[in-house]
């Protein structure tokens, strides 16, 4: 079973930048498509990006032109840039990746996450 390990989450200033990374144990190159989402506490767990194998990218309206995501698939790692953070964006962020079957079953694996916390 491969394990997905989040870092790079912290305390920053409204306006400030952090990266999160997120570190396969096995390799992604297996994964239909990996992803970060984030949850705040009593809100469902919403989207934020998601990048498949082909390196195709979806953003949550909230977060476009603002984060990026990418993968290193040499050093099995995902990325989250986020620039121009917002108090909005507190919440801990998870790393997921998926593989479908050959009968289309959802096979989801999940990160412990890392909190993010925008301060105004």
């Amino acid at each position: 079973q491969v394990q997905l390990v989040e870092s790079g989450g912290g305390l920053v200033q409204a306006g400030g930048s952090l990266r999160l990374s997120c570190a396969a144990s096995g390799s992604i190159g297996r994964y239909n498509a990996m992803g970060w989402y984030r949850q705040v506490p009593g809100k469902q767990r919403e989207l934020v990006a998601t990048i498949t194998r082909g390196g195709s990218t979806n953003y949550a309206d909230s977060v476009k032109g603002r984060f990026t995501i990418s993968r290193d698939n040499a050093n099995n790692t995902m990325y989250l840039q986020m620039n121009s953070l917002k108090p909005e964006d507190t919440a801990v962020y998870y790393c997921n990746a998926y593989v479908r079957s050959v009968l289309g079953l959802r096979y989801d694996t999940w990160g412990q996450g890392t909190q993010v916390t925008v301060s105004s």
